[in-house]
């Protein structure tokens, strides 16, 4: 087998994206137009009268190390706090001033509607010359963005909030695994002003009170395992196991409240939009059974309060299979998906897991069409734009953008196979430990721990269950197809 890894694994990912319909490169006509926007771009550019000047405060970014498409910026307003209640900025990146509905650019995000992240590359959903540079809100850069503002009390509840277009300017590009380590007492302080990491202590204090309060409300606090492949050159090394951090965390509690915000913004201005909804799970019977097993009783009605209380008691109980839990229950709950959402719909169906009722995509433009989409109704909404979608459009591209989703997710977790046949192909014979992830009629799966690859049992699968552990050996890897065929030992 030829040395280069990478190579291999691009071609699975090529293949698995042409099989599903997906583009895996950008037309032509899309580089032409890329051509005629840095044109553009070198000519002058007069600001918008309508836009809040806000460069001067504490902004930041906070993504994965080798992130540089960054669609959002955060700050918080200490001074402009009273009786506990703190101003929370999220900035967007503006990416519908370059990207223009029906253009070439547009119409191939609207094709495949993400990004798609693989481990042999990424297929971003914008062209590179846009996501990583003119629409991403980049370090020491002024830039154009959607600014939603947030009041939070002390009880983590959103007591006012309002949407603007804002003028900003990111004065520290940071990362999960500097901020996340060092906010935990358990890392060396981040290389960023006194007044920035001041700013992101505030942060990390208002985002745990928004935390505290979703999980009263039910919201379910889950956690699988991500593995990253680890490179050396073009030799795929290593699958590293990626952490929650409280860095993420912040991030993730300011983008569910800012798109619960968009949301409600929109609703109550009478504009139909995209919403982001779990449905309450149709599999609930499976999900009390599943807790039978750990000896925990769920009421016989979905009820995502009880969920939560039984999930953070066994995360307690048992933190080595508590991602593999997490799993199960995720695929019981069933899938995300996108609906319409009318001003004057009666019923609000909600996010089951994150026990919101009003929420959106909006806060990442550069790798989500339904948040480009959302941000063109806000700017619709805020009279900046004089074209918007119908309410027919809406509707067939929320039901495109589930399925895409769903399809991208298929490439990403197809090209993970072979990723995980590839590392293990020289290991043949050999002996590791397992946590059996799945059983059911068309298979038994396990996962073994280091590295944290899935695979199949063929043999000795008898009254394997779920969550039980057990030794496997290793006897069979196909690359290109991603097999990986263990036995019990």
């Amino acid at each position: 087998m030829s040395n280069h890894h990478r190579s291999i694994l691009q071609k699975v990912a090529y293949q698995a994206m042409v099989e599903r319909d997906l583009l895996p490169e950008f037309s032509q006509r899309v580089f032409q137009e890329i051509a005629q926007i840095k044109n553009l771009q070198n000519s002058p550019r007069e600001f918008n009268q309508t836009f809040v000047d806000l460069r001067q405060l504490a902004w930041c970014s906070i993504d994965n190390d080798d992130s540089s498409d960054l669609d959002q910026l955060t700050v918080a307003l200490p001074e402009a706090s009273k009786d506990g209640v703190v101003k929370i900025l999220v900035a967007i990146a503006d990416v519908d001033f370059f990207v223009k509905k029906a253009s070439a650019i547009d119409d191939h995000a609207r094709a495949n509607t993400t990004s798609i992240y693989t481990a042999a590359e990424i297929f971003p959903m914008l062209p590179l010359e846009l996501s990583t540079n003119l629409t991403s809100l980049n370090a020491h850069q002024d830039r154009d963005a959607m600014v939603i503002e947030m009041e939070i009390n002390l009880h983590g509840k959103i007591v006012s909030s309002n949407i603007y277009p804002g003028l900003v300017h990111n004065h520290a590009k940071l990362t999960y695994n500097s901020i996340g380590p060092w906010l935990e007492k358990q890392g060396p302080t981040p290389e960023a002003t006194a007044v920035i990491l001041e700013n992101l202590r505030l942060q990390d204090r208002v985002a745990q009170l928004l935390r505290k309060n979703r999980y009263e409300q039910g919201a379910l606090d889950l956690e699988t395992i991500q593995a990253r492949p680890v490179f050396h050159g073009d030799i795929l090394q290593d699958l590293e196991v990626e952490r929650k951090n409280r860095a993420k965390e912040l991030i993730e509690d300011f983008m569910v409240a800012a798109n619960s915000v968009t949301a409600k913004f929109l609703k109550k201005r009478g504009f139909a939009s995209l919403r982001r909804v779990v449905r309450s799970p149709k599999r609930w019977d499976r999900i009390v059974a599943e807790a039978e097993n750990y000896n925990y009783e769920l009421p016989l009605k979905a009820n995502s309060e009880a969920l939560a209380d039984f999930l953070r008691k066994q995360r307690a109980l048992d933190p080595v299979t508590f991602p593999d839990l997490s799993l199960t229950i995720i695929k019981l709950l069933g899938r995300g998906e996108y609906v319409l959402e009318l001003p004057d719909g009666d019923q609000e169906i909600g996010h089951f897991g994150l026990a919101v009722e009003n929420y959106t995509h909006s806060t990442a433009p550069n790798r989500r069409f339904p948040d480009l989409i959302t941000q063109r109704l806000l700017k619709f909404a805020l009279k900046l734009e004089s074209n918007s979608y119908s309410v027919e459009e809406l509707s067939q591209l929320a039901s495109h953008c589930t399925q895409r989703e769903d399809d991208a997710n298929k490439v990403e977790r197809r090209v993970a196979k072979s990723a995980g046949a590839l590392l293990l192909s020289s290991r043949h014979g050999e002996l590791f430990d397992a946590i059996c992830t799945g059983a059911a009629d068309k298979g038994t799966w396990v996962r073994i721990f280091h590295p944290p690859i899935e695979g199949r049992l063929l043999y000795g699968f008898e009254a394997v269950d779920v969550g039980d552990k057990l030794q496997v050996k290793l006897i069979h890897t196909d690359v290109t197809r991603g097999y990986i065929d263990f036995k019990r030992v």
